[in-house]
């Protein structure tokens, strides 16, 4: 008995809710939305625990179909409790049938919003120790050391046998690599330089010398390797100026033909000693021109003269053209005396030892 009052007071609040539905649903359309049933379902059925699956089946029947319209006795302003309320076999099969799944995935779906871990969340020891945290990458340092394990770009120079050590020692290098991408700006130096003859093996080399041209334009550096050409000068040649002065590509056009100008102009060579003097010693046109000037003589002489008599001294342990060190031949005295002169004064032997070791070359 107390069971079929309880059942009849739900009802009761069923019709009223509904009635109060009723105004505004029929403003807005003639189906409520999923979400507007399942708040109507919330206030109308306030299940007990004993028939909770009960109420809560007849409130997803009502969404399923778009309509959640009280009984057609509400309509009439009539109700009767015999009528309306199931009987209790009724009661035990609405128990005993199964929720479907697509009402319960209705009825469940904002369960599913669970929010995500909040990064305060106590973890366990073992979760802890399992976490690897990446070295941080140093604001401020000296050496380019501590940025290899960082930068993909100074691995793969290293990899190539580029010195970083010695890199670091020239002015703005290090920060110059540091700003470089080793696919999109370095690649396809390392290409040009395959090009134009450097080995494999000297890349490293070469890069250390003269990190400086992994930021010099592609265009530009082939430009000068054109002008180089147009003098004449061979691919193996080329090759063996470049490797020689890695400096060499570094300079324009402009300064090129100056410093191949100065050979002819100022010391009068013919253009064929000009290229023979800048193949085998490539960085007089990279360094200073005074010391050029003050050692005309020497480029004015013989190149087999300067040999014979530098492989004289050695032979003979006297070969010293460090200035600090006592017995110190200048460049001067090695080519400018004659040769009954260079023999007493400068290798301290007779002419005819000399005469008798060119006999042996």
């Amino acid at each position: 008995m107390a069971l079929g009052v309880r059942q009849v007071s739900r009802w009761c609040c069923l019709l009223k809710t509904a009635r109060a539905a009723e105004f505004p649903r029929r403003r807005r359309s003639s189906s409520i939305t999923a979400q507007a049933c399942h708040e109507f379902v919330s206030l109308a059925l306030r299940p007990s625990r004993n028939d909770i699956f009960l109420w809560r089946l007849q409130a997803c029947r009502h969404v399923s179909v778009g309509s959640c319209s009280p009984p057609d006795s509400a309509k009439d302003g009539s109700f009767s409790s015999e009528s309306n309320l199931p009987s209790p076999v009724e009661q035990e099969q609405a128990k005993a049938k199964p929720l479907p799944d697509l009402n319960a995935k209705i009825l469940y779906e904002d369960w599913d919003d669970v929010p995500p871990s909040s990064a305060l969340e106590e973890i366990s020891e073992e979760a802890a120790v399992q976490i690897i945290a990446e070295p941080l990458l140093p604001l401020q340092s000296s050496t380019l050391r501590d940025y290899v394990d960082h930068s993909e770009t100074l691995a793969k120079l290293v990899h190539l046998g580029v010195d970083l050590s010695q890199v670091e020692k020239r002015q703005k290098a290090g920060q110059l690599l540091l700003t470089l991408d080793f696919e999109k700006d370095i690649k396809k130096i390392l290409l040009f330089l395959k090009d134009v003859g450097v080995e494999d093996n000297q890349l490293g080399t070469f890069l250390t010398k003269n990190p400086y041209i992994l930021a010099e334009d592609l265009e530009a550096l082939e430009t000068r390797v054109a002008y180089l050409k147009s003098k004449k000068f061979g691919k193996a040649e080329i090759a063996q100026m470049v490797s020689r002065a890695p400096y060499l590509l570094l300079f324009s056009v402009e300064r090129l033909d100056n410093r191949l100008g100065f050979f002819k102009n100022e010391l009068g060579f013919s253009v064929k000693k000009t290229k023979d003097l800048v193949i085998r010693l490539p960085r007089l046109l990279t360094g200073k021109l005074e010391p050029v000037k003050e050692n005309l003589q020497v480029f004015n002489s013989r190149l087999l003269r300067i040999k014979e008599r530098h492989m004289f001294l050695t032979f003979l342990g006297r070969a010293q053209y460090d200035p600090a060190q006592p017995s110190y031949i200048s460049l001067d005295q090695l080519v400018s005396l004659p040769d009954e002169v260079f023999c007493t004064e400068i290798a301290k032997a007779s002419i005819q030892d000399f005469e008798k070791f060119l006999k042996t070359l």
